[in-house]
This record gives structure tokens, sequence and C-alpha cells, in this order.
């Protein structure tokens, strides 16, 4: 089982904060990504989206990252600073 979390306005667009997925481990973040598009077909449209960062266990990660049982996920948009 897998904690994925969801921040800033991707969490707002989404409408949901985080949720536990069972994943066929070891899957790449891309494969995590469609699972979820898989379970949550409304949510393609934001989760697909090049510029959507990812974070497995609070370090940076590109789409090719695996992932295992027991990590946390987390998807945000980039972040941008003034």
């Amino acid at each position: 089982m897998i904690k994925v979390l969801f921040f800033a306005q991707l969490k707002e667009l989404l409408q949901c904060s985080q949720i536990e997925l069972s994943i066929n481990a070891p899957c790449d973040v891309d494969s995590l990504k469609q699972q979820i598009v898989n379970e949550h077909p409304n949510w393609q449209a934001h989760l697909n989206q090049n510029k959507v960062l990812a974070a497995v266990n609070q370090t940076m990660v590109d789409a090719t990252h695996l992932i295992n049982d027991g990590d946390e996920v987390a998807f945000f948009p980039p972040v941008t600073g003034g």
C-alpha cells in the first residue's frame, strides 16, 4: 500500500488531498499516474500535465523513478517564487 498526496492547486482541482493505493511494486511514477487515472478518470487532465511534479518519500523524482510498497508519493504543480 502506498500513500499518494496532492498539494496546492492540484489538491483543489482534484478536490482530494490524499488517497491510498495498492500497487504491483515496483512501478514507476508514470505507471502510478496511469493507475490513478484508471480509478479516477476525471482526474486525467490534471495529472497528465507535463508540469506536474512528483516526490517519493519527500525527494523530487522524475517519471521513471521506481515506487515500492510503503512509499509516500506526492504530486504538485511547479512552485513559482517572487
